[in-house]
């Protein structure tokens, strides 16, 4: 082995144990009342802003708007009907664009979560700010409820000064985790998610003017096999996670939330489920097995 090899192999050990010293994983949740997995059904509010970015045409522009007249709204009912708490995560541009909307879901008890201003986390670090601090405000103003959460890229040090607790993106474990910056400092819990449970991986037809090769609209029994068996995996290991990501110009049309109807039916008659929000989610984890380095 040449000395120019040992130390490139040296240099991928050392960024790999700098990546691992910032990721802690929550081992041991104890769910309360012995639930076997906790379950968030997680929506994001995006309606047409990601496509006013991505620069779409009127009629893609059309499909964001159906889930902020429409579909969000099925996805209310469907969550109350059930007693299932959800997290909305919500730009704060469409606290502007459909404020009925987000208030009847914080009124049902529904946590109203950040997901960005205008579904994108500016380079600027001062515009960052500006931008989440307007979300913030926004969610707060409308909702009366301090966000605390956030679906969103946004930098740790900034999420930590304005109050938030936790995020959810990313896919580094199916458990949530503790997760630092590069310097060991302002941690976060991770709620992850996965794209094999995000709606728009199976009914993204037209998605984002993507080429024919790209489109998918699949039976919604077969994502409710799929959606099942994820569940099945963790309520049989104890301790498990399930984090569903849901769009509501997707997930709200009517054959969609007939399939969700199933799916939470046969969870509920299976038994072992929590159906929580995010943040009580996090909070429990805060709780029970508090980062070991310290809340910093």
């Amino acid at each position: 082995m040449t000395d120019d090899l040992e130390g490139e192999l040296r240099e991928l050990d050392a960024a790999a144990a700098r990546n691992l010293a910032r990721y802690e994983p929550v081992t041991a949740p104890a769910w309360p009342n012995g639930a076997r997995v906790a379950v968030n059904f997680t929506a994001d509010f995006d309606a047409m802003l990601l496509r006013r970015l991505m620069n779409e045409p009127p009629l893609q522009l059309a499909k964001g708007e159906f889930g902020g007249r429409v579909g969000i709204w099925r996805l209310i009912e469907l969550f109350d009907s059930h007693k299932v708490q959800a997290t909305i995560f919500t730009p704060g541009r469409i606290c502007e664009l459909y404020p009925a909307a987000v208030l009847a879901a914080a009124r049902s008890g529904h946590e109203v979560a950040d997901h960005m201003w205008e579904h994108r986390v500016p380079k600027e670090p001062e515009l960052e700010r500006d931008h989440l601090t307007r979300a913030t405000t926004a969610l707060e103003a409308l909702t009366g409820i301090r966000p605390v959460g956030t679906r969103s890229g946004h930098s740790h040090g900034l999420l930590r000064e304005l109050g938030y607790l936790y995020r959810s993106n990313g896919s580094a474990s199916h458990m949530p985790h503790y997760l630092r910056d590069a310097d060991g400092r302002n941690v976060m819990i991770n709620l992850p998610f996965h794209y094999a449970i995000d709606d728009a991986m199976f009914f993204s037809f037209a998605w984002m003017g993507t080429p024919t090769a790209a489109q998918r609209m699949i039976d919604p029994e077969r994502v409710l096999d799929l959606w099942w068996e994820a569940f099945l995996h963790q309520h049989e290991a104890g301790g498990g996670y399930l984090n569903i990501c849901l769009h509501p110009f997707v997930s709200g049309r009517a054959l969609r939330i007939g399939m969700l109807d199933r799916l939470i039916a046969r969870m509920r008659e299976k038994g072992g489920a929590w159906f929580s929000s995010c943040e009580a989610v996090a909070r429990h984890c805060l709780a029970t097995q508090p980062p070991a380095q310290g809340w910093t």
